[in-house]
């Protein structure tokens, strides 16, 4: 028992002075300032795939600037342009309707809509700014915007241009072409058939643009086997469209928020989100697949269009940093690939910016993609400078402002006497360099021996009182 009893005792004793220990290095450990960790989570480069590994029906990268094709694949085979239909319908909307002015939304707008349409989300009866109307037909792709504005565009059509009036639209006609070629009464048109009259001003623009290989049926893109285009018809009306302020400002626009309606009775009812994801990141279409720099400047914006019949694909509007302006057309990405299709319209792009430099080497747009990106945001938080989308910028300013600044001559010093280096061993370099933490370790390493000392004293004391106890025991017994 009196052994056990002894044992107890040391055991009780070395875990206080080990406890003490402990606490004492964690103290010392809190002293001492850690090192910060530096997290690496940023973006790396992601080379786009090689033209030969993008997997479409066809593409085009038109030379707006020349009136030339800088690469194609496939440009004048036919295909289903689905909501890159829109570009048409956006273009002739800016020509025939004031953007402040409201349209009312009719059932025959929102009639044959399914539920596989992309939808603004507008209602019948609802009263809506053609400005909003247009951000709803360019971002979320509503097709019931498109059928809205273009019923608005035909009662536009036959109030600006009547029928025997000497007014005629830039295709060179007026109304009467639509009563001819409909065989219809004005009446019955606008009562009836404006979707009709819409897609014969479509076509009619289509061909004053140059489109051969062109037919619409309907303003938003719904599949019809009589409703197709080409790669390279598909980046002339772009070609045309980019003509517009208005245009460009809509497909730039990251998102939108919606106002208020009669029918949408608290702002903000919906917000949209551009689907063109090359506008957030033009940096992937900086480079080519072997990291040749692409001589891209900006991408200003464009049209996606997606069904199961026409696959994935999108109309762009791009400048060079030649100038150059490039609209680029990538249709027909079949369904198993279109998680690559942003990196598939990065691939041609880059090349197509690449061959266009090739042709006409020469500096003109300054800066990178960066420099050049469009916000959507108040007039009082745009850029400073755009010239792309504001061409009234002054770009002598701009200029001014990149340059570096003359760098101011620094006076020279009177020399100084030199600094000794201090010499000797590692430690003692420490402890010159950093008294506080070298102080905190000293103290820690004088407790512990402190300690030490104290427990081997305690043991020693416990061991002499346990030899005296066996003593007496024994004398007893005698």
């Amino acid at each position: 028992m009196k052994i056990k009893g002894l044992a107890g005792s040391v055991i009780k004793t070395a875990a206080t002075f080990f406890a003490t220990v402990v606490l004492v290095c964690s103290l010392a450990m809190f002293a001492v300032p850690a090192t910060p960790v530096a997290a690496k989570v940023g973006q790396p480069d992601i080379p786009v795939p090689a033209l030969s590994d993008v997997h479409c029906a066809s593409y085009c990268v038109y030379d707006k600037t020349t009136g030339y094709i800088v690469i194609s694949m496939n440009p004048e085979d036919r295909i289903y342009p689905a909501s890159m239909t829109k570009i048409m319908t956006c273009l002739l909307s800016l020509e025939l309707l004031d953007t402040s002015e409201k349209i009312t939304v009719s059932a025959s707008a929102l009639a044959g809509l399914g539920n596989d349409s992309s939808l603004m989300g507008v209602l019948e009866g609802e009263i809506v700014k053609v400005s909003e109307l247009l951000y709803g037909l360019m971002l979320p792709s509503g097709n019931d915007a498109a059928n809205a504005l273009g019923e608005g565009c035909v009662d536009a059509f036959f109030e600006k241009y009547p029928a025997g009036g000497s007014a005629v639209n830039k295709d060179g006609v007026n109304a009467q072409y639509l009563l001819d070629t409909m065989h219809d009464s004005k009446d019955h048109i606008l009562s009836s058939r404006k979707l009709e009259a819409f897609a014969l001003l479509m076509n009619l623009r289509a061909d004053t643009l140059g489109c051969k290989g062109t037919h619409f049926v309907n303003a938003c893109g719904l599949p019809d086997d009589n409703h197709y285009t080409t790669a390279y018809d598909l980046t002339l009306i772009m070609a045309a469209a980019s003509e517009l302020e208005d245009f460009n400002t809509l497909i730039s626009a990251p998102s939108h928020v919606f106002i208020a309606t009669n029918r949408h009775r608290s702002d903000a009812w919906s917000y949209v989100k551009n689907s063109n994801y090359l506008l957030y990141d033009p940096w992937l279409a900086s480079k080519t697949a072997n990291g040749t720099d692409s001589h891209l400047a900006a991408v200003i914006g464009g049209k996606t269009g997606t069904t199961s019949q026409a696959g994935k694909g999108l109309t762009i509007y791009t400048v060079n940093e030649n100038g150059h302006e490039l609209m680029i057309s990538i249709c027909g990405i079949p369904q198993d690939y279109y998680f690559y299709t942003t990196m598939y319209l990065a691939s041609v792009t880059a090349y197509g910016n690449l061959a266009c430099w090739e042709a006409d080497p020469v500096t003109r747009v300054f800066g990178t993609t960066g420099d050049y990106r469009w916000v959507n945001a108040p007039a009082n938080e745009q850029p400073q400078y755009d010239p792309l989308i504001n061409p009234g910028d002054d770009p002598e300013a701009y200029y001014v402002v990149k340059e570096l600044p003359t760098p101011t001559p620094i006076p020279e010093e009177e020399p100084t006497e030199e600094v000794p280096v201090e010499t000797g061993t590692p430690l003692e370099l420490f402890v010159k360099s950093n008294p506080a933490i070298s102080g905190v370790i000293g103290g820690v390493m004088l407790l512990i021996i402190i300690l030490n000392i104290v427990l081997m004293i305690r043991i020693h004391r416990i061991k002499s009182a346990a030899a005296i106890r066996a003593k007496k025991l024994q004398s007893k017994k005698k």
